[in-house]
């Protein structure tokens, strides 16, 4: 690496290499286009960014030579705050472009990108708002990252990314990080990495130093269980719950902040400084648990999150992972529990199969009552159906 980049390296704290990065840095700054499959908290970050501070540092260039394309706002300012910490001692530049902002921000990025900047942190939608004005070249651009690209996918993005790629030059490099490597991934893979490496780490299995468990209970009794397990919680520093819904969410925060808890919520309703406050607040440990829906199950980088609880079982297990991957993040430890209702049970058995691990179940305190039988075969909920055609069985699965 170059000296100059080694000392931001050094600066922020990084000392020796994860698995992700000792295998991608390698092959990015040898010049290969990479797809590389890793979860959430495996240092992915990092595996991107300083090949590309180093590539920028070697050009000299004062151009626009790098783009890297992120499905949230929080996952972009994750990044281009990483960014800035890795490039301190350079001349390097960045901005970060989001959407849902005031029409002043709008107007910041564009002249940024007017007058110059070596590299543009962006949500794909943000992004294509400005390219089809056409107030900068982005001929310039030879090192493309996609982060995330499962879920700017699952988000709906595909189109939006290819459109984006057709503004590029055809001589690039082109790295991509996900998660998962559905079979829209390596099509997409396909259509813009040229002869790709392939790396895969750890697909779909929370760390290992993450203590998973799981409570079985009736939807009323989970309010007061929650406030039963956080009530003694003052030594965890930091605590993420997880809502599957907006308004469950809401209500959720609501009854935990008259019950005098240290919380605050996050969601799509909150504008964007909004949501930045509270983020920042919770990074500084003003305040101690953050309530949020997936929207930050992927786009929040904080070490130490001492425990993440599932107030709603996840719609998919692969969002597990990442809700369980906010804790446990750099080798630190941490805990996560699942609140597991009747109709949730069935979701909650495809996680276990998934992960490949039976998780614990805690029984509940005796004054919440009797709690609910866990038999996810006899619970009602989202499950394959049979029908008969011709005296045969035929399994279909609903849509999910």
């Amino acid at each position: 690496m170059d000296p100059v980049l080694q000392e931001g390296i050094e600066s922020m704290g990084f000392v020796d290499s994860t698995e992700v990065q000792a295998k991608t840095i390698p092959a990015i700054c040898e010049g290969h286009d990479v797809i590389a499959c890793a979860q959430t908290g495996t240092g992915k970050t990092a595996a991107f960014v300083i090949p590309m501070l180093n590539k920028l540092l070697q050009s000299s260039s004062n151009q626009l030579n790098c783009l890297v394309i992120a499905p949230t706002r929080e996952l972009v300012l994750q990044i281009d705050e990483q960014i800035t910490g890795l490039s301190y001692f350079t001349d390097a530049s960045s901005i970060a472009v989001y959407g849902g902002s005031d029409g002043s921000l709008f107007e910041v990025e564009k002249n940024a990108l007017k007058t110059g900047v070596n590299i543009i942190v962006a949500t794909p939608g943000r992004l294509l708002s400005h390219l089809g004005l056409n107030y900068f070249k982005t001929n310039t651009i030879d090192f493309l990252v996609l982060d995330e690209a499962d879920r700017m996918l699952e988000m709906g993005f595909y189109e939006d990314i290819v459109k984006i790629v057709e503004y590029l030059p055809v001589k690039r490099q082109t790295v991509m990080f996900s998660a998962t490597m559905p079979s829209k991934i390596r099509k997409l893979a396909r259509e813009i990495l040229d002869q790709p490496m392939e790396v895969n780490i750890a697909i779909s299995k929370p760390a290992e130093n993450v203590l998973q468990a799981a409570y079985v209970v009736y939807e009323g009794q989970k309010l007061p269980l929650i406030k039963s397990l956080l009530k003694n919680k003052e030594n965890l520093q930091r605590i993420v719950v997880f809502a599957s819904s907006k308004k469950s969410a809401k209500d959720l925060i609501t009854e935990l902040v008259r019950a005098n808890f240290n919380a605050k919520a996050i969601h799509s309703d909150l504008d964007q400084k909004e949501r930045e406050q509270v983020i920042l607040d919770f990074k500084n440990k003003k305040i101690q648990i953050l309530v949020g829906t997936d929207i930050i199950s992927r786009g929040i980088d904080i070490e130490d999150i001492d425990l993440v609880v599932n107030y709603d079982v996840p719609n998919d297990a692969e969002s597990y992972v990442h809700r369980v991957g906010r804790t446990a993040r750099a080798s630190s430890s941490g805990v996560a529990l699942t609140l597991i209702n009747p109709q949730d049970q069935y979701k909650f058995k495809e996680i276990e199969t998934l992960i490949e691990k039976e998780i614990h179940k805690i029984a509940i305190p005796e004054e919440l009552g009797e709690a609910p039988e866990y038999n996810p075969k006899k619970m009602p909920g989202k499950r394959p159906f049979y029908k008969k055609k011709n005296n045969q069985k035929f399994r279909k699965r609903n849509n999910r």
